[in-house]
């Protein structure tokens, strides 16, 4: 096994080698280069505007297609299936084993990579091919909104960035502003039903229970996505489960009543047992926002969201 993946990795490395002699020969003399600094540190040299951009990761392809620069995409991961017009995009392998030599021959004049999945090893041959490798590395709702900006600025639409990611910040505040005096129900969300797993205070997740107006139940785990069992739950006695679901099959509205077998919490005792469109809540991408403004309507369902949280507006542009 070692001796073939260290037959591929020269494979590859020989076809990156000679694509990037052939790309030298045949590439346009630039006169300027913008340089960007990554979430790694990185100081990437970018010398002119990207025009065929490549995705490594699925809340990276939400995050250009909300830019309105859908177009510029030649390349995206595998489980970019949001929104739609992704899905016809060529396909580079997942974001954990991204196809190296399909990348190379699509020509990109850009790679967007993530810090939180795709392999260093990886970025690192991009890079010696030469093309600009810029990673990201958004953890928190802040940093989500931020990396938006960034990469409008990186692709030449500063102003059209600004303009949607103000929209999105006003969003947020109309949610915080909205929570802000009320009580701070205790939360138990649930990312795996069987072992039951939740998330610590490093995770994304915590930030939308908090600006929702929530306590996360296991926000203090050292871990950062805790196993819990039945004893702990009893213990602290959530106020409300969120579970966040990815299936459409019945499976976790069974999960949702099995919560109801445990009559002493007080989470079941009021009813408040929920289920939430896990895609609006573990991408680091736009709808994270469409996610924080539903939890904040199952945390806080005696608030009057209608006038509050409106239909999310959809960005028209195109390049």
């Amino acid at each position: 096994m070692i001796i073939k993946q260290t037959r591929r990795h020269f494979a590859v490395k020989v076809f990156v080698q000679v694509f990037l002699i052939i790309f030298i020969f045949s590439a346009p003399l630039v006169s300027y280069a913008a340089v960007f600094r990554d979430s790694l540190g990185r100081n990437v040299a970018i010398p002119f505007v990207p025009k065929r951009i490549i995705s490594l990761a699925p809340n990276i392809t939400e995050m250009i297609f909300f830019l309105g620069l859908g177009e510029r995409l030649v390349g995206v991961t595998r489980f970019s299936y949001f929104p739609k017009e992704a899905q016809e995009k060529p396909k580079v392998g997942v974001y954990t084993d991204v196809n190296i030599e399909k990348i190379v021959t699509l020509s990109p004049d850009l790679v967007i990579a993530t810090a939180d999945g795709n392999k260093k090893e990886d970025v690192e041959m991009l890079k010696e091919a030469g093309i600009p490798v810029y990673v990201v590395n958004p953890r928190k709702v802040h940093q989500v909104l931020d990396t938006i900006e960034r990469l409008g600025t990186i692709c030449g639409v500063p102003d059209r960035a600004k303009h949607l990611v103000n929209c999105l910040r006003e969003r947020v505040t109309k949610v915080m502003k909205a929570v802000r005096h009320r009580e701070r129900p205790l939360i138990l969300l649930v990312i795996n039903v069987k072992p039951l797993i939740s998330v610590n205070k490093s995770t994304i997740h915590h930030d939308i229970i908090q600006f929702a107006g929530g306590r996360n139940m296991t926000g203090d785990q050292p871990i950062t996505y805790p196993t819990i069992n039945m004893e702990e739950v009893i213990k602290k006695g959530p106020d409300a489960i969120i579970i966040s679901s990815m299936e459409r099959k019945g499976e976790f509205e069974k999960a949702r009543k099995e919560w109801f077998l445990w009559p002493t919490l007080p989470a079941v005792q009021k009813g408040r047992v929920y289920l939430i469109d896990s895609d609006l809540i573990d991408r680091p991408a736009p709808r994270i926002i469409t996610g924080l403004e539903e939890m904040a309507k199952l945390i806080h369902p005696e608030i009057e969201w209608g006038s509050i949280c409106g239909p999310p507006s959809i960005p028209l542009y195109r390049d």
